[in-house]
């Protein structure tokens, strides 16, 4: 790679680190600002216009708070749980296309982090890593409800990401690929593949709820029952790492919900888009501007599946705990293998008839 690539590859890793901090910082503020206007108040209006300042305040509050370790607390792994919280939310991001490529001295750079043709196996396997930072930080706190909600999360996370793999089995047979910047070219043109996969969706939206421990899948946390739930004993910037991972999970899931099944950062009209802007600007200028327009119809896609996260979290009551299993183990992946039969079918009878239409 050459000095330059590297430059820009580099400048985009830290765009795309930037952004996801950002907005995860940020989704705190709209997250009360959504709860607010849901139940007809006003929410944050203190730190700043509309409350802008109040995730700094927030921050600030969390790193001079007392940081203390419970006495009986595995001290190591008590450290260690948060970190592994956030570190594997940060790295979920690593492979999602943010943009088609942006060209720099006569070469198109893609704009994704790495660059790998297994990005759906490497999202699936970082997620499965995440419930070990749960895990660690409820048993190391030596606490009832933590480890209750440890236990709770651990087999909460291997229900719904058997089903939430199985839903995505469907697109793989579609698609053919593991690359998730390629399901994203065969999208291209309002080829979209929720209008083939509809039901592989709601499946993966639920179990993208579940996977992130939100409202009405948060019984780890489930206060009511559990105090804290896992993260009953910690505080300062480790109950922090907890809680900011929690939202960028929640920004990484919409933007692969994005990516999978809303066309990534492809919209309508944008081939149309791309001949104003290179005939305007040249091939160059027009062509990175075109790629930047997608990469803000991708973030704009992201930011409507946060609000929609935030909107039924203040909208629907907890599921019991039983009832949670009940629907991943029953409901959902009993549907997952019913969609991969269908689609199976699908392929192998409307594929002959559409090629020998195409011919």
């Amino acid at each position: 790679m050459e000095l330059t690539e590297l430059i820009v590859k580099s400048a985009v890793i830290l765009v795309v680190f930037g952004l996801t901090l950002l907005i995860a910082m940020y989704s705190t503020w709209a997250e009360r600002k959504v709860a607010a206007f849901i139940q007809d108040r006003s929410g944050p209006n203190r730190a700043g216009w509309g409350g802008m300042f109040q995730p700094l305040a927030d921050a600030g509050k969390m790193f001079f708070k007392e940081d203390f370790i419970p006495a009986k607390a595995n001290k190591w792994l008590f450290i260690i749980g948060p970190g592994i919280a956030m570190i594997t939310a940060l790295m979920t991001s690593a492979v999602i296309p943010f943009g088609n490529t942006f060209i720099w001295d006569g070469k198109a750079i893609p704009m994704l982090g790495v660059e790998t043709n297994i990005g759906v196996l490497y999202v699936f396997g970082i997620v499965a890593l995440g419930v070990y930072g749960i895990m660690i930080g409820g048993w190391a706190s030596n606490n009832k409800f933590s480890l209750l909600g440890a236990i709770r999360a651990a087999s909460q996370n291997i229900s719904y990401e058997v089903a939430m793999g199985l839903s995505i089995i469907a697109i793989l047979m579609m698609s053919g690929t593991l690359s998730l910047p390629e399901i994203v070219k065969q999208q291209h043109g309002g080829n979209w593949n929720i209008f083939y996969q509809p039901l592989g969706f709601i499946i993966f939206l639920v179990c993208a709820f579940a996977e992130t421990n939100r409202t009405p899948f948060d019984l780890p946390e489930c206060e009511t029952e559990l105090v804290g739930g896992y993260h009953t004993e910690y505080g300062s910037m480790k109950l922090g790492f907890y809680l900011f991972a929690e939202y960028i999970n929640i920004f990484v899931s919409s933007a692969f919900m994005a990516t999978l099944y809303f066309g990534g950062y492809n919209y309508p009209g944008m081939d149309w888009v791309y001949t104003q802007l290179t005939t305007a600007l040249g091939p160059t200028a027009g062509h990175n501007i075109a790629s930047l327009i997608g990469t803000a119809v991708l973030f704009i896609k992201a930011l409507m599946f946060i609000f929609f996260f935030m909107w039924v979290r203040w909208t629907l009551p907890r599921f019991r705990y039983d009832q949670l299993m009940d629907l991943g183990w029953t409901k959902l992946i009993p549907l997952a293998l019913f969609n991969i039969l269908i689609t199976g079918a699908g392929i192998l009878l409307l594929k002959p008839w559409l090629t020998a239409l195409l011919d």
